[in-house]
């Protein structure tokens, strides 16, 4: 059974008048603890053995020469031997007794299972506990069925690669690295089989997630992905802030497209089937003609999941979309907690949450902003779940 609400918010009594933010070391941990840092909160990364010398060492808050400003923003790191370590009873525990405020990216809805967040990890999340399993596409109830009942223009479903008549791509996870995807296009059914078999034997897909993918008509247009933060804080009319727009960088996608055809016919037929492995992001600002549309998308999805996912959202989420020629947006994917591209602004600010907040405002910072204004304001209950 689901953690209920209340009995989160209990947690916090025993909390500390400071609380520690804290996150899983994958995904956007710096710009989480940036921010936080920004604002004078104390952080806390929770790192998997072999990958935690970013945050432990090149990261790590020391004390500069005299008349240096501080380095780092990473106060403290704890390590596991694998990251769903963290979700143990002790741990729970352990966290509890830091004041630990956990700030969920997808490293830690991705490596600690949902069932597992939602009805045992007794630990409050900055965020919307209830929505982070609507990223999983398998789920009969998920970002495409709360997109619909928003009225928000998602890409067209086709029942089945013998449906495929025209450009589709087909979604579904790494066979290996799960955070990843295994995404591919196919425009005919054959195409389809082709490409299939090649990834499965590749080993970049597997025939059980190939079985549940889900296949969608291509959009054709550029990706912005749109950065927004909803505040519980502040009036409704109020509420919805969009911070910043990110684009991704896949491998070897990108590496493909930048070839001229006749180098891309020279490869060899397995290596033209590009694979989607997110391994960066750049920054985008959008045609201001554009921006209500965006806009009125954000306010469209904070509706639906106030509604159908109570308290809804709280905090940071991502729209990513497909722009057409007209400047339309289809969202072909939602990320109900901080999106994978923030980084790119630490420590500069998203140029629009800059305009809004007249300094420097990440992602990152925004969270903590929030988290010590309602520290402040005795409503710390209020942004947690």
């Amino acid at each position: 059974m689901p953690l209920d609400l209340a009995e989160v918010r209990s947690l916090l009594d025993a909390y500390p008048a400071a609380p520690v933010v804290a996150t899983v070391g994958s995904h956007s941990a710096l710009d989480i603890a940036d921010g936080a840092a920004s604002e004078r909160l104390a952080t806390l990364v929770l790192a998997e053995a072999g990958r935690e010398a970013t945050y432990a060492r090149y990261f790590r808050t020391s004390s500069g020469p005299p008349g240096f400003p501080r380095r780092g923003c990473v106060d403290e790191v704890w390590t596991y031997p694998k990251f769903s370590g963290l979700a143990a009873a002790e741990e729970q525990e352990r966290l509890r007794r830091k004041g630990a405020l956990l700030v969920p990216n997808r490293a830690f809805s991705s490596y600690v299972p949902i069932a597992t967040i939602e009805d045992r990890f007794r630990v409050p999340i900055v965020g919307s506990r209830s929505l982070l399993k609507i990223e999983e596409r398998t789920e009969r109830e998920n970002y495409y069925t709360l997109l619909e009942r928003a009225g928000i223009p998602t890409p067209a479903v086709l029942h089945g690669p013998e449906s495929i008549d025209q450009l589709a791509i087909v979604k579904l996870p790494h066979a290996t690295r799960r955070l990843e995807r295994g995404f591919f296009t196919a425009a005919s059914p054959k195409e389809y089989r082709e490409k299939s078999d090649q990834l499965v034997a590749r080993g970049t897909i597997a025939p059980d997630d190939l079985r549940s993918a889900r296949i969608e008509a291509y959009v054709l247009g550029p990706v912005f992905n749109f950065n927004f933060f909803f505040s519980p804080l502040v009036a409704r009319a109020d509420g919805l802030e969009l911070l910043g727009v990110d684009e991704r960088r896949e491998s070897d996608l990108d590496g493909l497209v930048r070839l001229p055809a006749a180098q891309q016919l020279a490869l060899s037929e397995s290596a033209r089937i590009p694979e989607y492995t997110v391994v960066g992001h750049g920054m985008l600002t959008v045609r201001e003609s554009i921006l209500e549309e965006v806009f009125r998308l954000g306010e469209k999805f904070v509706d639906a999941a106030r509604e159908r996912y109570p308290p809804g959202i709280l905090g940071p989420f991502c729209l990513q979309t497909c722009l057409d020629r007209n400047g339309h947006a289809t969202v072909f994917d939602v990320a109900a907690r901080i999106g994978g591209g923030t980084n790119v602004h630490l420590g500069l600010g998203h140029p629009y949450g800059n305009a809004l907040w007249r300094g420097p405002m990440s992602t990152g910072r925004r969270i903590a902003l929030e988290i010590r204004r309602a520290v402040a304001d005795g409503r710390l209950g209020e942004i947690v779940s």
